[in-house]
């Protein structure tokens, strides 16, 4: 370009702006974003196809008017093998069949068939979904317990610092008798000065009540 500004394109267009101004950060703060939607109570379309609300998550293929390539009781890795090989034996037979008569009713018939093995893989797949979520929950509370682990770990070390800070800190103390004579001399010496401190104020006092006396002679002998 000739200012030299790159110009950025996204591969899905914006999410509508009067929704995204609904859920300001002070929105969300006070409560003030609109409510989710309700539960869908009877059926629902996505990606073409009606579902209902009360439908098994994983249906089986009779009920989607589907034939079933292999038994009730069955291998799920083993069934997997055998659809992937029958997959590109019809693929290559798909593809033998557009080099010699692209126009035979048989191209038709293998599109149809290998739609109908993509269709089964992906059903097989999708019967691994609970075991996958089981399985992404374990390790999710594995990550956890590690995680608190740690944290304990840490805490302990914490502890046992703190613990030796106070253990130094306590053998750093003087001894008790060494303690107890100087507290001892302390109180004697405290002893002795509040003594002489209650001395003078009683001999202040006194001093104070005589000349009060003698004021009080002053007074009655002018009147």
């Amino acid at each position: 370009m000739a200012d030299g500004q790159q110009q950025t394109s996204s591969s899905y267009p914006l999410p509508p702006m009067q929704f995204i101004n609904h859920y300001t950060d002070e929105n969300v703060a006070r409560g003030r974003i609109p409510k989710p939607p309700p539960p869908i109570q009877d059926s629902y379309a996505m990606f073409g196809n009606t579902f209902h609300a009360d439908d098994v998550i994983i249906r089986p293929l009779e009920s989607q008017g589907l034939r079933r390539l292999y038994p009730q009781n069955y291998d799920h890795k083993k069934e997997l093998k055998k659809l992937n090989h029958s997959l590109l034996a019809n693929f290559l037979d798909l593809l033998d069949i557009l080099i010699k008569s692209p126009d035979s009713p048989k191209r038709a018939e293998k599109i149809d068939d290998l739609n109908l093995l993509f269709i089964h893989i992906h059903h097989l797949i999708n019967e691994f979904r609970p075991h996958q979520a089981r399985e992404t929950l374990r390790v999710m509370l594995e990550v956890q317990k590690r995680q608190r682990l740690e944290t304990a770990d840490r805490f302990q070390k914490h502890l046992e610092k703190v613990y030796e800070m106070l253990q130094t800190c306590v053998s750093s103390l003087p001894s008790d008798t060494s303690l107890d004579n100087k507290l001892l001399v302390k109180t004697e010496e405290e002893t002795v000065t509040t003594e002489t401190q209650q001395d003078d104020k009683q001999s202040e006092g006194d001093y104070l009540d005589l000349r009060d006396v003698m004021m009080c002679d002053i007074v009655d002998s002018i009147t």
